[in-house]
This record gives C-alpha cells, sequence and structure tokens, in this order.
C-alpha cells in the first residue's frame, strides 16, 4: 500500500484492496450491461456477508461465472449448479447460485424489451447519478425509496436477491448515485 495523503471515505480503512476498489471503480457511473451485470451477481452473492469478502473473490467469481457472461449463465444446467456448489474459491449457497442463473435470464428479457440493460436501470436517476452530501459515510442510508421502487420492479421482472439494501448498494457500486463522503477526493471526481 503505497504512503499517501489523499483524504477518502472512512470505509475502506487501511485494505490495500479496499482502497484500490473505493479510488477507481465505486461510485464511478457505469452505463455498459457488462458490468453492470458483473456488480448486479457480486450484490447478489454480497447478501448478507461483508463487501470486503467479496471483492477477495471476485477473481474467482469471474472465472467460475464465464466472465459474467450473462448469455451463457442464462444457460446454465444441474452440471454446471453443481461444479459450481462444489467451487470453494466462491461463496457456494445454492439460492444464490440458482440466482444468478435466473437474473441472467430476466437481465437478457430487460435487454430486449429496452435495447439494454443500462437503458432501463439508468431511467430510474434520469441516466445521471444522484449526488448525495454525507459528511460521513455511517450517515449513508442502506435504502431509500427510489431503491425500494427499482427493487420492486426487479421483483416483478424475475430478479432474486435484489432487495432494497441490495439495490441500494448495486446503486453506490455503479454510480447510479454518490456516496462518497464530500471531503473525499473522489466526491468531484465522479
Amino acid at each position: 500500500m503505497k504512503n499517501d495523503t489523499l483524504k477518502r471515505c472512512g470505509w475502506p480503512s487501511n485494505d490495500a484492496l479496499y482502497i484500490k476498489y473505493h479510488d477507481e471503480e465505486w461510485g464511478v457511473p457505469v452505463y455498459d450491461d457488462d458490468t453492470l451485470f458483473e456488480f448486479l451477481v457480486l450484490e447478489t452473492f454480497q447478501a448478507g456477508l461483508s463487501w470486503i469478502t467479496i471483492l477477495r473473490k471476485r477473481e474467482n467469481f469471474r472465472k467460475a461465472f464465464d466472465n459474467f457472461n450473462y448469455t451463457k449463465i442464462a444457460q446454465y444446467d444441474a452440471s454446471k449448479f453443481e461444479e459450481l456448489r462444489q467451487n470453494e474459491g466462491i461463496i457456494r449457497n445454492r439460492l444464490k447460485i440458482k440466482a444468478t442463473t435466473t437474473n441472467a435470464q430476466a437481465f437478457i428479457k430487460i435487454q430486449q424489451e429496452f435495447g439494454s440493460f443500462s437503458k432501463f436501470i439508468w431511467a430510474y436517476v434520469d441516466g445521471k447519478p444522484i449526488k448525495n452530501k454525507l459528511k460521513d459515510y455511517r450517515e449513508g442510508p442502506a435504502n431509500t425509496p427510489l431503491s425500494d421502487q427499482i427493487s420492486k420492479d426487479l421483483k416483478k421482472r424475475g430478479f432474486k436477491f435484489v432487495g432494497t439494501t441490495i439495490v441500494y448498494a448495486f446503486m453506490q457500486a455503479t454510480g447510479m448515485v454518490n456516496d462518497h463522503e464530500v471531503s473525499c477526493f473522489r466526491y468531484n471526481e465522479v
């Protein structure tokens, strides 16, 4: 970990992987479907766990889930499901693995209806990030009326593991909402 004097949000602490994620990815607006799907998968597996646990297994997830290729994942069969259940490099939760296949199928349906998942999801914020003004990351909400609505809409479309807290974390990760602390060097950059 390089020694620098940049002011960051408080949550990455001194963990090099967390700092890299904070500095390079978190809160950066994501408009491409491939990356949006990756974050949807990762947030699904994060449910009930810490985000650092998921970050540490991210490359394992990438390999196990065909580089987050939703077209392939949508077609996973029972043998692939069992292969994933035996993969010690990922979170082997049966329901989350099944949800990943279900969500890939629902994701493709949204693409067919709206032209892209990005158009669908970013329409909730008129295509641009909501910029909050948090002084301390602990002031940030776990969910909002908007994440409640998106969660409800995704569930109606067949998605699983998309509760309002997961949806809000997805919104933060993909830059739909900027929850960097106002004193953080990334606040005005993203």
